[in-house]
């Protein structure tokens, strides 16, 4: 796929996964203003000049050439607008915190809908997942490895978590940079106290301590020529042990062939039950976009996969949505703490990036991609930023604690505060996505 046809596709992908976002947050305004008996005048998907319009009702539909966002244009929305008895300004407060806050709770239902579905037909389940959290790996150099950490330590107690599971792990690591996490490790039946403070990636701004959890390891895939292919490694093949050195993690399997220098190495393997021990001769060949030992295997975490009934779909979509959203809390607190980087925000571009590989992957990555997306938006969304639907539902609480309403005066500075706000957050995302795919950078 050429450069051009590539930026195209993904931009084709963007479109259809954005469409849908806005779609249905735009929807759930709609359905709740009509419930309420609210004139509506027009509903659009996009902005700017009609590309497309038809008339149902008092509403007129439109599809405009601006497609990223959209709005439902519902009469007296300005506070001076009282002509229409069926205005929105017209309706009570608690009507209004309705309407308003029906955007995102329909983006939230979207996401929650989406892996239920998902969950019901293809749930993935790590073959050697467990409640514990163990390291199966240490980089050199790390945060970890400087701490004294060692494969094989159960993590027993993170920061204030008893019993975390590598979830709770990696949510506490990515949002940590440069701040010290206090931890119990369980090491050979003792308890031991240890210290990691993560460090921030250059690229993205996420926390990194360096480690792994504990997994098995398999054949996803053979490169053809190579001497894994010779020896009749399958894909699938469970891979135990190399040099005597147990495979807890694909990195593992890596320094190893480092450390050979293209020197033989004995691996053994499991298939069907049976254990089976092959020597493989490394070559040099090409591993994102360097010259690396390579013994031709893909390696991937052994991964099962269920159809989940229709109650632990939806037990378990709960959980997930539960986690998404708190990670994101966690992630911006840490912005605002300055313990994480804004350069970890991805833009139109990288959402765009990002829906092209989904989208090539298959109907799986893109529909579990769309409720993570639908998911932020939402959270996004209800952030208490005027102009945003969390700064509108913040004025109508303030204003019916007040029981009055704002001055004109104090809602068109805040909207104009909040709209510059908005356009600079929408410029530094854009810069930021640039940023990440110019070479060097």
């Amino acid at each position: 796929m050429g450069v051009l046809q590539n930026i195209l596709h993904n931009f084709w992908w963007l479109l259809v996964l954005i469409g849908v976002m806005i779609v249905i947050h735009e929807l759930g305004h709609y359905c709740a203003a009509r419930f309420f008996d609210v004139h509506i005048e027009a509903f659009s998907v996009g902005f700017g000049p009609k590309l497309i319009k038809w008339q149902v009702g008092e509403t007129e539909f439109r599809i405009s050439w601006l497609p990223f966002g959209g709005y439902v244009k519902m009469a007296g929305e300005q506070p001076t607008d009282t002509a229409d008895p069926r205005g929105f300004n017209m309706k009570p407060r608690w009507q209004r915190l309705i309407i308003v806050a029906a955007g995102p709770l329909m983006n939230v239902v979207l996401a929650f809908g989406l892996m239920t579905g998902l969950f019901m037909y293809h749930f993935p389940k790590l073959a050697s997942a467990s409640k514990a959290a163990t390291i199966g790996y240490v980089k050199p150099g790390t945060p970890a490895a400087n701490a004294g950490l060692l494969e094989g330590d159960v993590i027993v107690q993170l920061e204030d978590k008893q019993d975390p599971s590598w979830d709770d792990v990696s949510l506490r690591e990515v949002v940590s940079a440069k701040h010290l996490l206090p931890l119990l490790i369980e090491r050979n039946g003792k308890v031991m106290h240890f210290e990691v403070t993560p460090e921030a990636d250059q690229k993205t701004g996420l926390g990194s301590a360096g480690w792994a959890p504990q997994a098995d390891i398999e054949v996803g895939g053979l490169i053809a020529g190579m001497d894994a292919e010779r020896k009749g490694l399958r894909k699938g093949d469970q891979l135990v042990s190399i040099d005597g050195e147990p495979i807890r993690m694909a990195s593992k399997v890596h320094d190893m062939l480092v450390h050979s220098q293209g020197r033989p190495v004995h691996l053994v393997y499991r298939r069907d039950d049976s254990l089976h021990d092959i020597e493989l001769n490394p070559s040099k060949g090409d591993s994102g976009g360097q010259q690396a030992w390579m013994i031709g295997v893909a390696l991937a975490p052994r991964v099962i996969y269920v159809r989940l009934p229709f109650i632990s779909a939806v037990q378990e979509s709960v959980n997930q949505n539960i986690k998404g959203a708190t990670l994101i809390y966690q992630f911006l607190r840490a912005i605002l703490e300055r313990r994480s980087s804004a350069k970890s925000l991805e833009g139109p571009i990288g959402i765009a990036q990002l829906s092209g590989e989904a989208a090539r992957e298959g109907a799986y990555s893109f529909i579990g991609l769309m409720a993570t997306v639908s998911l932020n938006l939402a959270i996004f969304n209800l952030l208490p930023i005027p102009i945003l639907d969390g700064g509108m539902l913040l004025l109508l609480l303030i204003e019916i604690v007040m029981r009055h309403d704002l001055s004109l005066q104090i809602k068109e500075t805040v909207f104009k505060v909040g709209f510059v706000f908005l356009m600079m957050v929408v410029a530094f995302v854009i810069y930021n996505d640039i940023s990440k795919i110019l070479p060097g950078s």
